[in-house]
């Protein structure tokens, strides 16, 4: 009995995957509705006048970010934690009454949460702070949430049978801790109670409107301070976690060099917190503390590409798994993102450059460069490997999937090259001035010119979307398929489950 192999318990991880799929559909779908009416403005009026302040582009746009910041994307981590943390930490779930509790009630409590995230932005409830725009009571229920979460990590290492914690789980107690952090002091707010009605009379105003406690540039030092490292320990830090874990199973060999993750992780804690500045060159912030942040920015390239080279040096002398696995191919392709969009980034952080990209579709381009073809492809990567071991059941159709990877990797591209031009064309516009040193265009000049590529772009991420529809399908299927025993599913991996 005692060389029996552990039955991990995988109720958890299902329940985030199924969200993960939903979430990234609905995000995804917004996104390219937002892209067609920002390309064609008509469509912001599409369902008529009465229902267009629902169907904007301002009503969406926060929707469309945020459910794939804390839909898809969070979704897809919670999911990765649940199936990665056991199998590393060499415990079940199922051995513990109260992880079990702590799980599920995650779950259900974060489902709550997205309800009322999608009724609040819909119905035009916000804080209007870019990626932190919920009311007070929501933010009180992020943290609820959050915490559960905490504690299924914590509960889950402090049972363990493995006693060293692989680099993995090291990332996953740094995304904890860090959105931790800065979702507590980036959403410090006071309840108004008290307002003026629109017609002027003092009484009793919505229960739920708060305004922030910071004010003027402290306020924009520490929205940006969260916005970049929700980028870090949301869209970075997680997802390098999951590839340290899915390369090394998927293609059975085993990371290039474990000092050298020890080392970019250590690289990115310190210097990504201090790059946030960059969002702010040209502004009322201290000159001293933009410099920072783009010195920081440049930084950040070594411990970005400390990762990624190894990443791709993991599949050292075995590149022909790149051509023959659709699904080494997304894990590939997807450090390959991240090194391009990691030193892009830092690139547009120079203030030269910057002159140029700020307030651009450029910045549009690195950001979608990056969730697309990184964050995107390696958390459906990690759904892939994660299928038939927790369904027991075969991938459905691994042409869907090859055939899904060229048609998300040509709207990926589509996407951040019009982008680059737009950006770039726009910048350049802006700047452009006669021999009088009067403005040589006009501001429609510039987005008579950008429509091609505001086209373009809607396009690419049509393409995206039916990639991830047959995403969809394809997990659904396999679902759905005749159930396996795991030891045949061992047999397709050199490293087993």
């Amino acid at each position: 009995m005692e060389n029996r192999p552990l039955e991990y318990d995988y109720t958890v991880a299902k329940m985030f995957m199924l969200t993960t799929v939903l979430l990234g559909i609905v995000g995804m779908l917004i996104g390219v509705i937002l892209a067609f009416q920002l390309a064609f403005p008509e469509l912001n009026l599409v369902l008529g006048e009465g229902l267009a302040e629902y169907t904007n582009f301002s009503r969406l746009r926060p929707l469309h970010t945020d459910a794939v910041i804390f839909g898809f994307t969070l979704s897809g981590i919670f999911a990765t934690w649940y199936y990665v943390g056991q199998r590393v930490l060499k415990v079940s779930m199922a051995e513990s009454g109260l992880l079990m509790f702590l799980g599920k009630l995650h779950f259900w409590l974060y489902l709550a949460v997205v309800v009322a995230v999608v009724v609040s932005l819909f119905t035009g409830v916000t804080t209007s702070k870019e990626y932190a725009e919920f009311e007070w009571p929501i933010d009180i229920a992020v943290v609820v949430v959050w915490v559960v979460f905490g504690l299924s990590i914590f509960g889950l290492i402090g049972i363990r049978r493995e006693k060293s914690l692989y680099i993995s789980v090291w990332y996953y107690i740094a995304t904890f801790l860090g959105i931790a952090m800065l979702y507590l002091f980036n959403n410090m707010e006071i309840p108004t109670m008290l307002a003026a009605s629109p017609a002027g009379e003092t009484g009793i105003g919505a229960w739920y409107h708060s305004v922030s406690m910071y004010a003027g540039t402290n306020d924009a030092l520490v929205q940006w301070w969260y916005g970049h490292n929700a980028v870090a320990f949301g869209f970075t830090v997680p997802i390098v976690a999951m590839i340290y874990y899915f390369l090394p199973k998927e293609s059975g060999q085993a990371i290039y060099s474990y000092k050298l993750s020890l080392l970019s992780f250590w690289g990115l804690m310190f210097v990504y917190l201090w790059a946030g500045g960059h969002h702010l060159i040209y502004s009322t912030v201290p000159d001293w503390m933009q410099t920072m942040g783009s010195i920081f920015s440049v930084i950040l390239i070594l411990p970005s590409w400390g990762s990624a080279i190894n990443m791709l040096l993991t599949m050292k002398g075995e590149w022909q798994q790149v051509a023959s696995s659709p699904l080494i191919k997304f894990m590939v392709l997807g450090s390959t993102f991240y090194m391009f969009s990691t030193l892009e980034g830092p690139i547009q952080a120079i203030k030269s450059v910057n002159a140029i990209a700020h307030f651009t579709d450029w910045i549009v381009g690195h950001v979608h460069d990056g969730v697309l073809g990184w964050v995107g492809f390696m958390i459906m990567a990690a759904l892939y490997h994660m299928a038939p071991r927790v369904f027991k059941r075969e991938i459905y159709s691994k042409s869907l999937m090859a055939t899904q990877f060229w048609i998300q990797t040509l709207g990926v591209v589509l996407y951040f090259s019009s982008m680059w031009i737009s950006g770039i064309t726009q910048g350049m516009m802006w700047r452009a001035h006669d021999e009088f040193g009067n403005l040589a265009y006009s501001f429609i000049d510039t987005v008579t010119v950008l429509h091609p590529y505001y086209t373009i772009r809607g396009v690419g991420g049509l393409l995206y979307l039916v990639g991830f529809l047959m995403f969809a399908y394809n997990i659904y299927k396999t679902m759905s398929a005749r159930p396996v025993e795991e030891s045949e599913l061992q047999s397709a991996s050199p490293m087993g489950a």
